[in-house]
């Protein structure tokens, strides 16, 4: 007798990969306590799974300092009884980000907070890439991926080259990027990239309502967005950001090695130590030397 699949996917099973924004210094300045956002994200976790048993979910906690797996539904301890929902979900996941703030902060106090204190979102991105690679490459039959950022800290101008290539390779692999951002001000990244990879960006008017935000935007699948009216962004801030004074500009100078930005034209670059050339007005052309040199004499 012919054995049976272990696993049919349709087009409603889906992959998400949360990546869980744990930088304190956002989180002490917010509105919305940690512990009543995390109880949000856990509940709206458990929604993902409910919806289909062949959901997967994997949580990415997003620190100052590094960034790790704290989840796996696929290869959570005890999966067989309860499908890596409540109380496992929260057990498991609470244990690991407890580790994980731990370890951050001890790396937050051995290292220096300089500049803006952005969360590491380019790391977190490229783990949640190289996730979604590997279940690509496990067999043709897979759940369909896709990213939520939920993001509250600033955009870190010095992780622009990094982020922008994370994007470029999920739009390159059709992995759509979706955001929901909780600062102040919008992300110009995280705009981006939902914009780049068609998926949704949400700013959350009301912190408070966090889960309806997550469970009526998020919680659908790829194939049921095209019956839905999704929130679309009034407008997408495709400014870079200089690396000099981390600003951002309209027109700038590029490093031709490591695409690094600089809104005023610099003898070397800060990034990756490569030695420029002087400003074009200031070299004389090798041309007009010889033109002058061949010109007869009167």
């Amino acid at each position: 007798m012919a054995s049976v699949p272990s696993k049919l996917y349709a087009d409603d099973v889906s992959l998400v990969m949360v990546l869980l924004d744990t930088n304190p210094f956002f989180w002490s300045s917010s509105s919305l306590p940690f512990s009543k956002y995390l109880s949000h994200v856990l509940t709206f976790l458990n929604s993902i799974l409910l919806l289909n048993q062949l959901n997967q979910v994997v949580v990415i906690a997003t620190g100052y300092s590094s960034c790790s797996y704290i989840y796996d539904s696929a290869s959570t301890p005890g999966q067989g009884s309860d499908q890596g929902r409540m109380p496992a979900l929260c057990s498991h996941l609470l244990k690991k980000l407890e580790e994980f703030v731990a370890k951050d902060e001890h790396l937050l106090k051995e290292g220096s907070a300089e500049g803006i204190p952005s969360s590491l979102l380019s790391g977190s991105l490229s783990m949640a890439l190289c996730y979604i690679q590997k279940v690509f490459r496990s067999g043709p039959q897979h759940p369909h991926p896709r990213i939520l950022c939920l993001q509250g800290s600033s955009d870190g101008p010095e992780q622009y080259v990094a982020i922008m290539n994370a994007i470029f390779s999920a739009q390159r692999s059709m992995v759509p990027i979706d955001s929901c951002y909780m600062g102040s001000n919008n992300s110009a990244f995280l705009q981006q990239a939902s914009y780049i990879t068609g998926g949704v960006y949400l700013k959350p008017q009301q912190p408070d309502g966090l889960l309806q935000y997550l469970t009526t935007v998020f919680a659908t699948d790829l194939h049921s967005r095209a019956f839905l009216p999704l929130p679309k962004s009034a407008g997408v801030d495709f400014r870079a950001s200089c690396f000099c004074h981390k600003k951002t500009i309209d027109t700038g100078y590029i490093c031709s090695v490591c695409l690094s930005i600089f809104c005023k034209h610099h003898k070397k670059c800060s990034t990756c130590g490569s030695v420029f050339g002087q400003a074009q007005s200031e070299v004389p052309s090798t041309t007009n030397k010889k033109r002058k040199s061949s010109e007869p004499l009167l």
